[in-house]
């Protein structure tokens, strides 16, 4: 990974020279900062020119006048500065940072046209949308080594440096699991095998979080049957990585969140199409958000108690793999046919989310996976898809992802849905038909959770090969790190 830019604060109003970037609004009109430079009448001259209008994330790039001390003035647009929204600048951040992204020093007044400096939180927010978009996965490319030796010094000149960068001590922390989470998730399988994963996982226990790993063997003993299947057809054997956070009262319930965390899925023995197989590196992406979540928890000195447990397995087709058609005894006792072992994802979630409940005992438990193509199908890549027993914590997830722009899409649950999991040897079958087939997934899971408040979301829309944004180009989006930090902040952090 290729942390792109430096980011600092500064005062506004000091001397400004190289490189700037100002906001204009769409009557053309910038802050303060930037009229005392002299150069509101070049923008409205170079803007009727180039047709610029001021529109949000629009820009305009000139050679600075020869009687200042700049070298290149970018002109932002804001739109109507009165219809920003407070999730406006984050993308904002992005879409700068885009435009200054091959400059080695800039600067950023941010200011408003006509409202004057913004607040704390903008400044960290714009500052996040700068980071997350400034990220590269370029570790395996020999081309782009100078490249990663250009970093960008960003200065963004706002009214109060010392409370912005208060702000955006915890935006920080928030970058750093998203981006965690886009590295796991990029990296190749030959690297990033389960003892691997594991490995990464522990090197975070520098940011203070408690974490124990789970070999086979004593998964073996809990009777974890239903994760240890999916593995046993790989060389490589499974773990799975219990991450504490311990920053609320002692002995206060933790929240849970649990991943899937398939490092390499071939399908097994019902084995996938060869055409785009390689995406199979990025079924792990929900084991990857929760330890980009817990280190960001962490990170940030979060007031809360949280867990995250993430199964770590690789599913391959070697003659000790598991057939369609064997039965096993998950951890909770229950028997499960199995029926398509490519789905094996909530084979591996019923094992980890069963251990979290009868372990922890949390106040809730969300489970992240990218758990099926259907999803894709029926919502795309613009929303994850949201199954909840509890409407209280569904509504919060939703609230969360409104803020963030992560966003979520309650799906159904039902008695319906449910028979389609009966088994006729087992107590219940791993796969349910083509037929809403993500809801069929969901009831799965949901019979592996006892009387504690879920949710599950299944990711493979958004988590990886989503559409590129103003924060994101690369392949893995590091999506569910802002979602979850969002919910825990704001409904359970102090309480």
């Amino acid at each position: 990974m290729t942390d792109l830019a430096r980011i600092s604060f500064v005062k506004a109003g000091a001397k400004t020279a190289g490189t700037v970037a100002i906001l204009a609004d769409a009557d053309l009109a910038v802050g303060k900062s930037a009229a005392a430079l002299g150069i509101e009448k070049l923008v409205k001259r170079a803007a009727v020119t180039a047709d610029f209008k001021g529109k949000a994330k629009a820009h305009l790039d000139l050679i600075a006048p020869a009687d200042t001390d700049l070298d290149r003035l970018i002109v932002i647009g804001v739109g109507k500065a009165a219809d920003i929204a407070a999730g406006d600048w984050i993308n904002l951040g992005g879409a700068t940072y885009a435009t200054l992204a091959h400059a080695k020093k800039a600067t950023v007044l941010l200011e408003l046209p006509g409202k004057g400096a913004v607040s704390a939180e903008a400044a960290a927010d714009f500052a996040l949308g700068v980071r997350l978009r400034a990220y590269a996965f370029d570790n395996y490319r020999k081309a782009d080594e100078d490249e990663r030796k250009s970093i960008s010094d960003i200065a963004i000149a706002v009214a109060d440096p010392a409370a912005a960068k208060a702000a955006w001590a915890s935006r920080g922390a928030i970058a750093d699991g998203v981006l965690l989470a886009r590295d796991l998730v990029n990296e190749p399988p030959n690297v990033l095998g389960p003892v691997e994963f594991a490995e990464r996982v522990q090197a975070l226990k520098k940011t203070g979080l408690a974490i124990d790993v789970l070999t086979e063997k004593e998964m073996g003993k809990l009777g974890m049957n239903a994760l240890i299947g999916v593995a046993q057809g790989s060389s490589r054997p499974p773990r799975l990585v219990v991450m504490r956070w311990n920053g609320g009262k002692a002995k206060e319930p933790p929240v849970a969140f649990v991943g899937k965390g398939v490092v390499f899925d071939t399908g097994g023995i019902s084995i996938k199409p060869a055409g785009g197989m390689e995406d199979m590196k990025g079924d792990m992406a929900g084991a990857a958000a929760v330890v980009g979540l817990l280190s960001a928890l962490a990170e940030r000195k979060a007031r809360v108690n949280a867990v995250g447990v993430i199964g770590i397995v690789e599913n391959m087709p070697d003659g000790n793999a598991q057939r369609p058609g064997d039965i096993v005894k998950a951890m909770t006792g229950k028997t499960i046919e199995i029926i398509n072992t490519d789905a094996e994802g909530r084979l591996v979630l019923a094992d980890a989310i069963a251990y979290t409940e009868d372990k922890f005992k949390p106040k809730f438990i969300i489970d992240l996976a990218t758990l099926t193509g259907a999803i894709i199908v029926a919502l795309g890549h613009h929303y994850a898809g949201m199954f909840a027993s509890d409407d209280a914590l569904a509504n919060a997830l939703t609230a969360a992802g409104t803020a963030t722009g992560e966003l979520v899409w309650r799906m159904p649950l039902g008695k319906e849905y449910d028979k389609a999991m009966d088994s006729k040897f087992a107590d219940v079958k791993n796969a349910g038909g083509r037929d809403a087939g993500s809801i069929t997934a969901a009831h799965f899971i949901k019979r592996f959770v006892k009387n504690t408040p879920w949710v599950h979301l299944d990711i493979a829309g958004t988590a990886l090969g989503s559409p590129q944004t103003d924060t994101n180009r690369s392949w893995s989006s590091g999506w569910g790190v802002r979602l979850l930090d969002r919910l825990v902040a704001d409904n359970y952090e102090g309480k």
